[in-house]
Parts: C-alpha cells; structure tokens; sequence
C-alpha cells in the first residue's frame, strides 16, 4: 500500500473509515467561500499574534510596566500555548470535529485578547498570552483539514494557494500595524486588534464549516501517552530556544534545564511511536516517500523567512533608527506580490509538477538573500526592495507549491494530523531560525568588531579621521579635552556601526545557504502520486 492511500496517524485511521461520510461543499454554493474566508482569516490571526507581539515588546514592558527579563516571556508563552494546541489538535479534531474546535480556540482567543490588556500584573497578562496561544493554535492545523476535507476539490488547489499568501502576508503587515498602532492608538490595540476580526471569523466557521459528528469512541483507541509526551516535550524546546539567546545557551541553567528535559521527552515521545501498536504517528511510514522531506522543507523555509524578517528590521531599527512603521514599510512590499501571485500559482500548480515551481521558488529565494549581501551603512528602505520582491516572489511560489505537493502525497483522512505537523514543523523552524541569527548574527558582530577594531591604532588614517571629527565636534565646545573624547566616541560608534552591518551580511549569506540546502532536498524527491487535485 503506498503512502498516499494508507493513513500514517491514529486520527487518519480513525477518520478512514468514515472518510467517504464526510460532507464535501458544493462550489456552486455560497458555503465554502465563506468557510474558507473564515479559515483563512483564523491563518492571520494566528500569525499576526506572535509577530505583532514581537515587535510591540518594549511597548507591551512600558504598559505592564515590567522589565525586560520578565517581559521577554511574553512572546514565549504566546508560542506555548500554539504548540501545546497544535500539537493537540488532530485529537480534538478528530472527537469533537473541526467546527466545534475551531469555534472554541476563537471565543478563547477572544477572551485572551480582551482581558489581557486589562491585566493587573504580568502574571495575569502571560495567563491570557497562554490561553491566546492555545486559542489560535488550533487555527492553522484546522485551516488545512478544512481546505483538504470539505472544499470542492478544484478548489482545493486554490485554497492552499490563499493559504500560503495569508500566512506570509500576516508576518510582513505585523511591523506596520504595531507601528500604526503605537503612533495613533494605544498598546492596548496589539491584543484588542483581534476583538474586532474573532466575531466575523466566528460567523464565517459557523456558516461555512460543515458539522460533524462526536466522536467519542475514538477516545479510547487514541495514543494519549504520546500526546502528552508530545506536548510537554515541544513545549520546553520551544521555551529553551526562545530564551536561550537572552540568557545564554550553555552558561545558563534553566535554559539547558528546559532543553534537555524538552530532549529527553520528546525522545520518549519518538520511542512510544515507534514501539506502540497504535501510535499517534507512525514514524516508519512517515520516513517513506516525500512527506519527510516536505516537511523539512518548511522548516527549512521558515528557517529562511525568520531569519531575514530578522536581519531587516533589527538592521533599520540599529543603523539607520528607523521606528517600526518605518520598518513596516519595506515589509508591506514582500506582502504585495503574495497578493497578486495566489491565483496564477494555483493555475501553474493544476498543471504542471509541483517540485519544479518548489525549486523555483528556492532557487529565487537564495538569489535574493545573495542579493542583499551588498548591504552597506548607507542601504535605506529603498535598497531592500530588489532583493525582496525576488525574495517574496520566491516564497510564494515554494511554499505554496510545498503544500500542494503535501495535499498530493497524503490520504485525506490524515488532513488533520499532517495540518498538525505543519505547525510544528513551522514553529520548530520559525524559532531555530530567530535562535539562529540572533546568536550568529552577534557572534558575527563580535568576531568583525575586534577585527576591524585591531586596525584602529595610531596610523595616518585613524589621526586623520578623529582629527576631522574634533573639527566637527569642536564647534560646539571650546574644551579640547571634551573634543577629543567625543571624537573617540564617534570613532567607536563608527567601528560597531561597521561590525553590525558586517554580521548583518553574513547573515545574508547564511540564508541563502539555507535556500541552497533547500534545493538539495528538493531534488531528492521523487515524482508524487497522481491526485485529485
């Protein structure tokens, strides 16, 4: 039996046998417009909830008056929360359906996003974080069971197409909002955003999504050992990788605590899979085929994506003091071409095999990291739209073809399981991405400062650059002494400001690296099965 046919998942065995039961909405009713416009806004939501949240973390500090220690944990357990619901999900999915579900995670994430920011403390705003989290989690695993399961199925393709949009769509539109936000409203609004588009989600799933059965029987067969393995395991990776550039990956205690308990579980997690005669994923079929390396990929991708969403502002905000809706600026135009490639894309992948525009979109992706390692000190929001819109282009057409090419190589019935895959996957990638360049990138900076600082020393060059800077320093002082010093301070700020842009290049040319290696996982893959879709 090929992959393709036989489930991997207990939810897929589950549903297999009543996978022909199941309502598949008609294209020529209004139904599956608006549960698929309900699905896909739940894909912003979720997104924009730990992106605008990170951009917004030194306003969120100042209205919970916190410090930065305590408020870095805000963005962790948001994400907690989405792998802990993620990782739930196909059960919940499976017992209670897909509508039920995703009815709950939204009046949660409702609760979340208006309490929270009226928190007394920040214990109470990171109980509500939690519980968002775990609300918005359940979002994007049910989105693609959603799209795979009940869309008439030559609107499948199209749906997946959205989704892929909507996904980078939300991340690049989050620095905008957050700086929107901070200018002309208040810090309140990075939660209460989600008050006002939860009710027209809630209204679209309950008209469009159609209503299934409980399933109560299935609680007894399913692997709860492994969901609970599962959750406590990814949960504390993702909390040690989260924090274990702030605090320090080898030198810091509850760091290494939190990831090598989150190892050794997750481990156990990976044995009961193997060993149990009904095991949440059947690991051994998982590794045939090309889901393994689908999933890859998207980790990979998201590796990419995290890391220049990361070198770009981090780059703006400390060389050039751009704010973030100066930020945003430069993002909004990587968002642009999503919007206008969703549907072509969706035609091109009807007709044609879906690896070639995968490794399209990584080739495009690798030449627009390359393309920014030209970065200099002088580089504006201007200088980054060539390489972005390439770049945009690119992960539109991988990631969209990425999730085609999962859709054709599953049985329907796992809809549910892969769709939590896919959110690990794309979490787990997402922060070893950020973990990533965040250590790379200041390792770099460190490595290039003491390079470039080993050549200021008592040359021609070095006494002819603080002399022109005791000139334009002496203008506003008569102390020579004074002048002096603040020539040497500008001097020092011109060696950090170099070594910044340095590792800011390197981290350029590590993405591209990573889209390279991308490419190699690309060409292993063998031809998918044939597909309705």
């Amino acid at each position: 039996m090929t992959l393709h046919l036989a489930p991997v998942s207990a939810t897929g065995r589950a549903l297999h046998a009543i996978a022909d039961a199941h309502p598949r909405l008609s294209a020529d009713t209004l139904r599956p417009y608006i549960g698929i416009f309900g699905v896909l806004l739940g894909s912003i939501i979720a997104t924009l909830g730990g992106r605008v949240t990170s951009f917004g973390l030194a306003d969120l500090r100042g209205g919970l008056q916190t410090g930065f220690d305590e408020g870095a944990w805000i963005t962790t357990a948001f994400g907690i929360g989405q792998m802990v619901a993620g990782v739930a999900s196909p059960y919940l999915g499976a017992i209670f359906g897909v509508r039920r579900v995703l009815l709950l995670g939204i009046l949660a994430m409702f609760i979340a996003s208006f309490l929270g920011p009226l928190s007394p403390n920040l214990n109470a705003f990171m109980a509500m974080q939690v519980l968002g989290g775990i609300g918005s989690g359940t979002f994007i695993p049910l989105t693609i069971s959603f799209i795979i399961r009940s869309l008439p199925a030559r609107l499948v393709v199209y749906g997946i197409a959205f989704y892929a949009m909507n996904s980078e769509l939300s991340q690049n539109i989050a620095a905008s909002l957050e700086g929107w936000y901070s200018d002309h409203w208040s810090w309140q609004w990075i939660d209460w955003q989600y008050c006002a588009m939860l009710p027209l989600m809630f209204g679209c799933v309950w008209f469009g999504v159609p209503r299934e059965q409980i399933n109560t029987s299935l609680m007894r067969d399913l692997d709860w050992a492994g969901l609970a393995y599962a959750m406590i395991g990814f949960g504390l990776l993702f909390a040690g990788l989260d924090q274990g550039n702030r605090l320090g990956w080898s030198n810091n205690g509850l760091v290494i605590g939190l990831l090598l308990s989150g190892t050794l579980i997750t481990g156990a997690f990976v044995f009961r899979e193997l060993t149990t005669p009904r095991p949440f994923l059947n690991l051994a079929r998982l590794l045939r085929g090309n889901l393994l390396l689908l999933l890859l990929l998207l980790a990979g991708f998201r590796f990419i994506i995290l890391s220049t969403a990361y070198i770009i502002p981090t780059y703006l905000q400390n060389v050039q003091n751009f704010r973030e809706l100066q930020v945003g600026s430069v993002l909004l135009w990587i968002a642009l071409p999503q919007l206008i490639l969703a549907v072509p894309l969706a035609e091109l992948l009807r007709r044609t095999d879906g690896r070639w525009v995968l490794a399209l979109g990584s080739a495009l992706i690798g030449i627009a990291c390359w393309m920014a390692t030209d970065l200099t000190s002088q580089w504006a929001t201007g200088d980054f739209l060539p390489s972005q819109i390439l770049q945009a282009i690119g992960q539109s057409f991988a990631l969209t073809a990425l999730l085609a090419l999962v859709v054709r190589t599953i049985n329907l019935a796992d809809a549910l399981a892969i769709g939590c895959l896919l959110q690990i996957s794309r979490l787990f990638g997402g922060e070893v991405g950020t973990a990533f360049m965040q250590t790379f990138v200041r390792v770099r900076e460190q490595i290039h400062s003491n390079l470039v600082g080993l050549h200021v020393d008592g040359s021609g060059f070095t006494i002819d650059r603080l002399t022109a800077y005791r000139g334009i320093v002496g203008t506003h002082t008569a102390d020579l002494a004074d002048a002096a010093a603040r020539a040497a301070k500008l001097l020092a700020t011109t060696v950090a400001q170099q070594a910044s842009v340095l590792s800011f290049i390197d981290g350029f040319m590590a993405a591209a690296g990573g889209a390279f290696l991308c490419l190699l996982l690309v060409a292993l893959m063998h031809r998918p099965p044939p597909s309705q879709f």
